[in-house]
């Protein structure tokens, strides 16, 4: 007899086992690369590729109303001439029509006054003084959107036919130390704030010398000279 082959089969089952141990092997390697990259080197989430517009800067207060959400309407064509302040401005600034428009006798009182009041470490910031027609309106449509009606934005703001910024007659003051100060030492100037809702609205009274500041309105609507 002729000698029996060895068996085939112990020889394909070594085979199979090696093929699966490779497979295994270039399988983890796929997968350790594809996680490497997704570490070092994935897209980030949709969310982070949304761009969004920088915040604008705060700007000064130069309303007579609260802080509102709402931007004036044809803010651009607005600017300094129109009687904007930029941040910072003081009752001396020589440059600024917001300033320099006032009531002569007003700014010299509000001059007198911030002079003595620098001696105890008080600034006064002009955030609104003289305004043009046309921003006094724009800031009256501004009210009037935000409070529903012109009823009611006439508690904050005036029109610009009656409005005393218009006229140079009316400054806001700023920042709180120097109300608080007016608020006690500005009838000596014949400075007085005029309406309770808006301690930072002064206007000259000269008779406040001698006699005082008169009695405050409640706010603007209460006051007989906005029924122009």
């Amino acid at each position: 007899m002729y000698p029996s082959r060895p068996s085939a089969r112990p020889k394909t089952r070594r085979t199979v086992r090696l093929l699966a141990l490779g497979l295994m092997i270039f399988l983890a390697a796929v997968a350790a690369a594809f996680g490497h990259r997704s570490r070092d080197g994935a897209s980030p989430p949709p969310e982070a590729l949304w761009s969004s517009s920088p915040a604008s800067p705060s700007p000064s207060p130069t309303s007579e109303a609260p802080p509102s959400k709402t931007p004036p309407k044809r803010r651009a064509e607005l600017g300094v001439a129109d009687g904007v302040v930029p941040y910072g401005v003081t009752v001396f600034d020589d440059t600024v029509p917001a300033v320099t428009n006032l009531d002569p006798d007003l700014l010299a009182a509000l001059r007198r006054a911030a002079t003595d009041a620098a001696h105890e470490g008080i600034e006064f910031y002009v955030n609104s003084g003289w305004r043009s027609a046309k921003y006094q309106d724009s800031l009256f449509r501004r009210a009037v959107s935000e409070y529903g009606s012109e009823a009611a934005a006439t508690r904050w703001v005036a029109t610009a036919e009656t409005s005393l910024h218009v006229a140079g007659e009316a400054a806001d003051i700023g920042h709180s130390d120097a109300t608080s100060w007016l608020s006690g030492h500005g009838a000596r100037y014949g400075l007085c704030q005029i309406y309770r809702n808006e301690p930072w609205h002064y206007e000259l009274r000269p008779d406040a010398v001698q006699r005082g500041c008169p009695r405050m309105y409640a706010d603007p609507a209460h006051d007989p000279r906005m029924r122009r």
